[in-house]
């Protein structure tokens, strides 16, 4: 389980110092709950996160305990290091919004054509409780040749949960490769 602090000051000095020590800079929120200024030591982070093996996972911040998931991060213009972290509380039966990762499955026919797959939405955003959201969406692309593209349309509907994307967004594509 990740174990993080409670940030004492959220201002500017507070926030460099921390960073200097080592630590990333986060914020955990939800619906109906008050806003935690966290940090957490950044290695353990990305460990924690690397090796996760659903869309949630548990944190510890001052002896609460809660199920959290990544909504979104900034990082570095230059050097890629992580600054920053937006955490939810990923709360059962609370309907809200999910960036679900898109699998490939199979070797696609385009790849022996000299092709590529490209994948346009590497996440997909979906609408459901947390307990209801797959893990990863899973798209099979053994039929697929050079010029063939998997609209949001042509993907299999997963129970209780809605896409919110537009129907006509392509998901992936095989490409020409150059």
């Amino acid at each position: 389980m990740l174990e993080g602090i409670v940030r004492e000051s959220i201002g500017k000095q507070g926030t460099k110092a921390l960073r200097r020590d080592g630590y990333l800079i986060a914020n955990i929120y939800g619906k109906g709950l008050e806003n935690i200024h966290a940090a957490f030591k950044e290695n353990e982070y990305i460990r924690t996160v690397r090796n996760k093996d659903s869309l949630s996972f548990p944190v510890s911040v001052a002896g609460k305990t809660m199920n959290v998931v990544v909504q979104s991060y900034e990082a570095h213009p230059v050097t890629s290091k992580l600054l920053h972290v937006d955490l939810m509380v990923a709360q059962p039966g609370v309907v809200t919004h999910y960036h679900v990762p898109v699998v490939t499955v199979g070797d696609a026919i385009g790849l022996k054509n000299k092709g590529l797959i490209h994948i346009s939405k590497p996440r997909l955003r979906v609408k459901a409780a947390i307990e209801n959201v797959p893990q990863s969406i899973v798209i099979d692309v053994a039929k697929m040749d050079v010029g063939d593209s998997k609209l949001l349309r042509d993907i299999a509907r997963v129970e209780n949960v809605t896409f919110t994307d537009a129907e006509r967004v392509s998901v992936l594509s095989v490409i020409k490769a150059k």
